[in-house]
């Protein structure tokens, strides 16, 4: 079985790209897998450091509002398309699966051109215009959260990594925070603004470092990579209690292990990964976009296992009103915790391998 897998960009795409393709290679271990990406995504770091061939496509943004970068949109995606039918015949897929994103359009006219048969996954509870597309000319179309408006969508649930899907938080904790220099006994915070950062979260959390030491918070704070350099960006005042600042964290399972409570951005792997392991979660949406983010923590909300906070209500003020009293009461974040958990499915990427093969089967 060979499968192409179109995906990129940031972590939302190529995390659930990864780990449907682990759950591929579980399913059938002699599965030959080749990802597809462009030159300035996350992919180009990822997919060869998890052991998978990648091939690249340039990208093609589809801007929102008419301009010059619209105008620019056909030739982009007539190059894209060329250099995705390219590889099409060199790897001859038995399907072509694809996660939305710059790199799947292409992908997807190449699978419609030769005749392919078409998975598509949509990450987020509102769908992007590519996937929109490739539904209606998709074999099977999946799905990260009900209700989802794409057409014939089945509800799997997001593909999320092993070690997060099988993690056993207090078996982890203590380790986790030795990894991170945190003290073993305190309540702990973990911010992170996703693969790039957050300037809104990193500002309000930082700025609101007093009141956590105080209230004896300790904080695991991802930056990202360009956070320290952010001109916005100043260090938290020291307290006496660990606050541990890092660009990222490869291994999010110890993060999650850490963590009492997050802060996080709701895109659909953040929301996902927390309600999965059941971290309580105060999610700050995007404020630029379609709206996805709000929409992907609502479930989540909705049965009291997060907080949603818009972009521009989140301060300084409202960490420190808001954080110390929750990360400090055990019974509070023990139900928060236990309403998430049982919201998601755990087994989404071996679901979606399953589909993946039946359609390359039925191709066959």
């Amino acid at each position: 079985m060979r499968i192409l897998l179109a995906g990129g960009g940031t972590a939302g795409h190529t995390s659930p790209l990864l780990a449907t393709a682990d759950a591929l290679r579980r399913l059938d271990p002699d599965a030959e897998i080749t990802c597809l990406g462009t030159p300035r995504g996350l992919e180009n770091k990822v997919v060869p450091a998890a052991g998978y061939p990648l091939r690249l496509v340039p990208p093609v943004p589809l801007p929102r509002k008419p301009g010059k970068d619209l105008a620019l949109v056909p030739n982009r995606l007539r190059a894209a398309v060329k250099a995705a039918l390219e590889v099409v015949d060199e790897v001859r897929p038995d399907v072509i699966v694809g996660y939305g994103g710059y790199v799947s359009m292409p992908a997807y006219i190449a699978a419609r051109r030769r005749r392919l048969p078409l998975v598509v996954h949509e990450q987020n509870a509102l769908p992007g215009i590519a996937n929109k597309v490739g539904a209606r000319i998709a074999d099977r179309v999946a799905v990260s959260f009900p209700d989802t408006p794409l057409r014939h969508a089945e509800y799997v649930g997001l593909p999320i990594r092993r070690m997060i899907s099988t993690l056993d938080r207090p078996a982890l904790r203590a380790e986790a925070r030795a990894f991170f220099g945190l003290d073993p006994a305190l309540p702990t915070l973990v911010v992170t603004g996703g693969s790039q950062g957050a300037r809104r979260l990193n500002q309000a959390v930082s700025g609101a470092a007093a009141a956590l030491g105080a209230a004896g918070v300790q904080v695991l704070h991802v930056i990202g990579p360009n956070g320290a350099s952010d001109p916005s960006w100043s260090d938290p005042v020291p307290t006496g209690v660990p606050y541990v600042v890092v660009p990222f964290v490869e291994r999010m399972d110890l993060a999650l292990a850490a963590a009492d409570v997050m802060v996080c951005r709701s895109g659909a792997s953040s929301v996902v990964e927390a309600a999965a392991t059941g971290v309580p979660a105060i999610f700050v949406p995007l404020p630029i976009g379609n709206g996805e983010q709000a929409l992907n923590a609502r479930p989540v909300v909705d049965a009291g296992g997060a907080l949603l906070v818009e972009d521009a209500s989140f301060t300084a003020d409202y960490v420190a009103d808001t954080v110390p009293a929750l990360a400090t009461d055990p019974e509070r974040l023990a139900r928060m915790g236990a309403a998430a958990s049982g919201l998601v499915p755990r087994d989404a990427d071996d679901r979606l391998a399953r589909i993946i093969r039946d359609v390359a089967g039925a191709a066959r």
